[in-house]
């Protein structure tokens, strides 16, 4: 459910469709087997080809469920997920996988974003995510137009491939990789976020932490900004603008018209097949190896998810700025 769309906006289920596509499982390195469609429905909010101003409503089933593997751990909390946590606070827990724990809800988010993307089209606003670092290895260059010629959405042709030979390691020795997330909005104008409790940087980070394996994230320079000084930090504006952009894309909160670039630290897929320690329910030690369908990474099917909180956000102020120059 996406409320607060505007209306008269152009919106198909092929444009919503093409986003969900990148996130699907079951394609490319380090994805789980499992094949999902992820064919979306609109079921209510748009007429015509346009949204109508009303709540928009999306669905997407699920097919290739197999809960089977979660039938021998039900009892177990594995290390690394949310099991322990949700017992705690409920009392009860769901143990056939899927459900707001799982990388599936993303799938929500990803269609929420693709409807983003159509008011930020609007005012010629670009997202865009890579991977920049995978397992250890880092990409030494950007160059935008190999993202989309390997399978990692990788900037570095020869970092690509080493992250591929990475992948192929853990997968073999039964573990898992995390990596770095790049994400970067292009032609967004000064102005938009809120000097103090909505500044923009918080809310974008508040979504991109959002993301279940997101553990981390920079703007600009990011933590490199504790070892400079004042005179290094300081971007420096000239009359074409700022002269360079270690401040991220925004000052005070706000955006200040440059590129606005983020970075997130991604976990490792917890569900490994090496054998692990943890307890039961009943808090008494066990042993625990885990088997089913699992991706060795959750790069770069979560580079999708990121972008689409970023456009989420994004949408957000831009309406709100909007709402203020019009009053």
């Amino acid at each position: 459910m996406i409320d607060g769309c505007p209306p008269r906006i152009d919106l198909s289920v092929e444009e919503i469709q093409k986003e969900l596509d990148r996130r699907r499982p079951g394609q490319g390195l380090g994805s789980s087997p499992r094949k999902e469609r992820d064919q979306v429905e609109i079921i209510s909010g748009v007429f015509e080809g346009k949204t109508t101003g009303t709540p928009l409503s999306l669905l997407v089933w699920n097919e290739d469920v197999d809960s089977k593997p979660y039938e021998e751990i039900k009892d177990i909390f594995r290390p690394g997920h949310a099991d322990f946590t949700y017992q705690a606070k409920y009392g009860i827990r769901d143990y056939r996988g899927g459900g707001r724990a799982s990388a599936r809800e993303t799938i929500g988010r990803v269609a929420a974003g693709a409807v983003a993307r159509k008011i930020l089209e609007k005012e010629k606003i670009k997202v865009v995510a890579y991977t920049v670092e995978l397992g250890g290895i880092r990409a030494e260059r950007i160059d935008f137009s190999e993202i989309e010629k390997n399978g990692l959405h990788c900037p570095d042709r020869d970092a690509a491939k080493k992250m591929e030979e990475k992948i192929d390691e853990a997968r073999i020795q039964g573990d898992t990789l995390g990596g770095i997330v790049e994400i970067l909005a292009q032609g967004c104008p000064a102005g938009l976020g809120e000097p103090v409790f909505d500044k923009l940087e918080a809310d974008l980070a508040k979504g991109l932490m959002s993301i279940g394996a997101v553990r981390g994230v920079e703007m600009g320079a990011g933590f490199r900004v504790a070892q400079m000084l004042g005179s290094e930090c300081n971007d420096p504006l000239g009359p074409k603008g700022f002269e360079k952009n270690d401040a991220g894309g925004i000052l005070g909160g706000i955006s200040n018209g440059a590129d606005i670039l983020l970075r997130v630290a991604v976990k490792p897929i917890p569900s490994i097949g090496q054998e692990q320690r943890t307890v039961d329910h009943s808090m008494r030690s066990v042993s625990l190896r885990i088997h089913g369908r699992h991706d060795v990474s959750a790069i770069p099917r979560i580079n999708p998810v990121c972008e689409a909180m970023v456009a989420i956000v994004l949408a957000d102020h831009l309406l709100r700025q909007k709402a203020l120059e019009r009053g």
